[in-house]
C-alpha cells in the first residue's frame, strides 16, 4: 500500500514557491513538512502565509531534504543552484519537482540525469504550461486529428523582464542565468515541442536547431518597466534580449520559437499551429468540415498572457507529480524529456558561435 500523505520539503522560498506550497496544500495526498531558504525569514513568511504552523524551517537544503518523513521535494531555488539541490535529493532517494531551467550547462544536466536515473526517483520539470487548460485542449484537438497532420508550429515568449521581477538581480547575469531563453524563453521552447507532437501526452524529438541572437538592450542602463510603464536606470542585462530559433523535429515538423526580453508592452505568449486540415492561432481554431464552415472557433481555456506565477496551472502540475509517485509511473515531463527542450537552446548557443545548424541531441 502506498504511503499517504507524502511528506514534502520545499527548497527555496522565493516567488514561485508560493504556488508550489498552495498546490501541495490543496492535494490530500501531500503534506508539507519543511521549507528551506538561505534567509529563514523568507521561509517563515511562506509558512505563515500558507497557515503552516508546525512546519520545520531550514537554511540548509541538505538538512531540509533529509528531514524525517520527507518523500519528495520541490526545488524552487535560483537556477544556478538546481544542480547541487538535485544531486543531494537524488542521493537521498527523494522524488522531485525541479523548477525550470534545469541547469546552466550541458555537463550539469548530464550529471543530474544520471543521478536521478540511478536513484530511480520520479521527476517533473517545471514546464508548467503543459497543464494549462488551453494547452491541454489544443493537444486534444491535435491528438484527435482535427488539424490533420501538423507540419509547422510557432511559439514566442515576449516579456520585458527587468527590476519589477524580484529575481532580476540574478536573472540578468550571464554567469548565473545564462540567457534569455534559459531564464524564461524555455517555456516557449517546450511549448514548441509539445505542439509539434501528435500524442496527447507527448513532446516532439528535436534533431536540429539554427538561430540568431540580437537586440538593442544588452549592457544598457536605461530600461523599461512594464508594470509602471516608465523608464529608469537599472542594473544592465548581460546577455542578448532577443533570440530566434528554427527547429527541425524527427517527425518532419518544423518550428520557429523566439524569446524577446525587449518588447515594449505587456507580456504575451503567441501560438500558431498549422496542420494540413486546420490552423490554430492563439486560442482559436479554423478546421472547416464543409464549404459553409468559415468560422474561427474559440478553444476553451485562458491564454497564458501573464508572467504572474498565480496565473499558471501549478495545481495541475503538482497533482500530476503526486499521481506519478503514487502510481509509480514516469511523467511526460520528467528530467529525461525536459533535457531535450534544454538542448534546443543550448544547441542554439553553439550555433551562434559557428554560424551553422547544430545537430541534436547534444547529451
Amino acid at each position: 500500500m502506498a504511503k499517504k500523505p507524502y511528506g514534502i520539503a520545499v527548497i527555496g522560498a522565493g516567488w514561485v514557491s508560493s504556488q508550489h506550497i498552495s498546490a501541495y496544500r490543496n492535494n490530500p495526498n501531500a503534506e508539507i513538512l519543511a521549507i528551506c531558504d538561505i534567509n529563514t525569514d523568507n521561509a517563515r513568511r511562506r509558512a505563515s502565509q500558507a497557515g503552516l504552523d508546525g512546519v520545520a524551517i531550514y537554511d540548509n537544503a541538505a538538512d531540509a531534504i533529509g528531514h524525517d518523513g520527507v518523500d519528495a521535494v520541490s526545488i524552487c531555488t535560483p537556477q544556478h543552484i538546481h544542480f547541487e539541490n538535485v544531486l543531494v535529493a537524488a542521493e537521498q532517494g527523494k522524488h522531485m519537482v525541479i523548477e525550470k531551467p534545469l541547469a546552466n550547462s550541458l555537463d550539469q544536466m548530464r550529471q543530474m540525469r544520471d543521478a536521478v536515473n540511478k536513484a530511480g526517483v520520479k521527476t517533473v520539470v517545471g514546464f508548467v504550461l503543459r497543464w494549462n487548460p488551453l494547452f491541454q485542449n489544443i493537444k486534444k484537438l491535435i491528438a484527435r486529428g482535427d488539424l490533420g497532420e501538423i507540419y509547422y508550429t510557432e511559439t514566442d515568449y515576449q516579456s520585458y523582464n527587468s527590476s519589477w521581477w524580484a529575481g532580476w538581480e540574478q536573472g540578468r547575469r550571464k554567469d548565473l542565468s545564462n540567457s534569455a531563453m534559459a531564464v524564461a524563453g524555455c517555456h516557449a521552447v517546450d511549448a514548441l515541442r509539445w505542439f509539434a507532437a501528435g500524442g496527447e501526452n507527448q513532446a516532439a524529438e528535436p534533431i536540429e536547431v539554427f538561430g540568431y541572437a540580437a537586440g538593442k538592450r544588452k549592457g544598457k542602463q536605461y530600461q523599461y518597466n512594464p508594470v509602471t510603464n516608465d523608464w529608469s536606470k537599472q542594473a544592465v542585462m548581460e546577455y542578448d534580449g532577443l533570440e530566434v530559433l528554427l527547429v527541425r523535429f524527427s517527425n518532419g515538423v518544423l518550428g520557429k520559437v523566439s524569446v524577446n526580453f525587449e518588447r515594449i508592452g505587456s507580456y504575451t505568449f503567441p501560438i500558431n499551429i498549422f496542420g494540413d486540415k486546420g490552423t490554430i492561432k492563439k486560442n482559436k481554431v479554423f478546421a472547416p468540415k464543409s464549404p459553409d464552415d468559415k468560422q474561427w472557433c474559440e478553444i476553451p481555456g485562458d491564454c497564458p498572457d501573464s508572467s504572474d506565477v498565480t496565473h499558471h496551472p501549478f495545481q495541475g502540475e503538482i497533482d500530476h507529480f503526486i499521481e506519478c509517485i503514487d502510481k509509480d509511473v514516469e511523467s511526460h515531463c520528467n528530467i529525461n524529456d525536459a533535457i531535450k527542450t534544454h538542448e534546443i537552446f543550448f544547441g542554439a548557443q553553439k550555433c551562434y558561435e559557428i554560424g551553422k545548424p547544430v545537430k541534436l541531441p547534444l547529451i
